[in-house]
């Protein structure tokens, strides 16, 4: 089977990398394509995986429109050199697109209910979207739920394997205590009339964490300068390895706080926007979500206590009991598609032989 997959964001390698190894071993092959965004393509080199840029997107109306013709066309050149039987993506408009071009089917999987503008675009031409079971809309006859998180995909005890040796070379060490601050740029179309945290904020959460212990930020924005000094340049493939051994997480960003929790690392998510998977994992995984700063300190205090953990390591165990994996439900289901669909509409638990 030939599947070319579109990726658009960092995160999306990291859900497919294991899909796309378990398959090359049964002999599939892939044409991988990818937007030029952020840290993407660094991962793609890092992982060995051969792909085709698409490009960067664009920021105004008029650019993003621009470019979905542009990473239409590339895509289409893609494909009709390399003849695939199957689309996949996350959310990929333009994987959706071109499958009806070439009249393959487009499998899409999303968990971002207020993704508007893909939610918009992608469903028409495609043929399967697979969503996580607490995902909040339900807008096509086309879903299919499954019980699971994305994050799972490629963080289950199975797929990764935390080595101190690395956090070793950022000068830490397993027994330390350490912290990760995470900012996000918030210029995704999904995050247009949104805000992060302020800057008297931000001041506030470094100040009471770098009492306990070292303090690490990640941002994907420009730092005021009294903040610059704890930042820290990671290699975005070590960053699991880095929140496997924190004790805190603190972010505005909801994937890298599925991520903690599900490595066992108390995490506060603080974002005006919110989406079924982290309205969950706040009910049932210990995930704290805020949207607003209001209460943020008393949560960090409450994550500063010796059990806090120790009580995420728990909630850890209980997530990886209670969901399937992701990447073998996957594999099964691109493998035996289009009767994987048919199986899955007449018995939804089919899906938890996937543990």
């Amino acid at each position: 089977m030939k599947i070319l997959i579109d990726l658009g964001h960092p995160a999306h390698i990291h859900y497919f990398k294991n899909f796309i190894w378990l398959m090359e071993e049964k002999g599939h092959q892939f044409c991988l394509v990818s937007r030029d965004k952020e840290v993407l393509h660094h991962l793609l080199n890092h992982y060995n995986l051969n792909f085709i840029s698409r490009g960067k997107g664009g920021k105004s109306l008029l650019a993003k429109a621009a470019y979905i013709i542009k990473a239409d066309y590339i895509i289409y050149k893609a494909a009709k050199r390399f003849k695939p039987d199957i689309f996949l993506s996350f959310s990929s408009t333009y994987a959706a697109h071109v499958s009806r071009v070439f009249k393959k089917p487009h499998i899409v999987l999303d968990d971002t209910e207020h993704a508007k503008f893909e939610l918009m675009m992608y469903p028409p031409f495609s043929d399967v979207i697979l969503n996580p079971k607490p995902f909040w809309k339900a807008f096509s006859k086309k879903q299919l739920f499954f019980d699971s998180y994305m994050e799972m995909s490629h963080l289950l005890p199975k797929y990764f394997t935390a080595n101190a040796e690395i956090i070793e070379s950022y000068g830490l060490n397993e027994n330390e205590k350490y912290f990760i601050v995470r900012f996000v740029s918030w210029d995704a179309s999904h995050d247009v009339g949104q805000t992060g945290l302020d800057l008297s904020t931000k001041r506030s959460i470094v100040k009471i964490l770098e009492k306990h212990g070292r303090v690490l930020i990640s941002s994907e924005s420009k730092l005021p300068a009294e903040l610059e000094k704890y930042k820290i340049k990671i290699n975005p493939a070590h960053l699991h390895h880095l929140l496997y051994f924190s004790a805190m997480y603190i972010g505005e960003g909801a994937t890298t706080a599925a991520e903690a929790i599900i490595l066992g690392t108390p995490a506060i998510y603080i974002n005006t926007l919110d989406a079924g998977t982290i309205s969950e994992q706040a009910a049932k995984y210990g995930l704290v979500s805020l949207r607003n700063a209001k209460d943020i300190m008393v949560k960090i205090d409450e994550f500063l206590s010796p059990q806090a953990k120790a009580d995420a390591i728990e909630m850890r165990n209980k997530l990886i009991n209670d969901k399937i994996d992701i990447t073998s439900f996957l594999v099964w289901f691109v493998e035996n598609y289009p009767e994987s669909e048919k199986m899955m509409r007449e018995n939804p638990d089919y899906q938890y032989n996937f543990k």
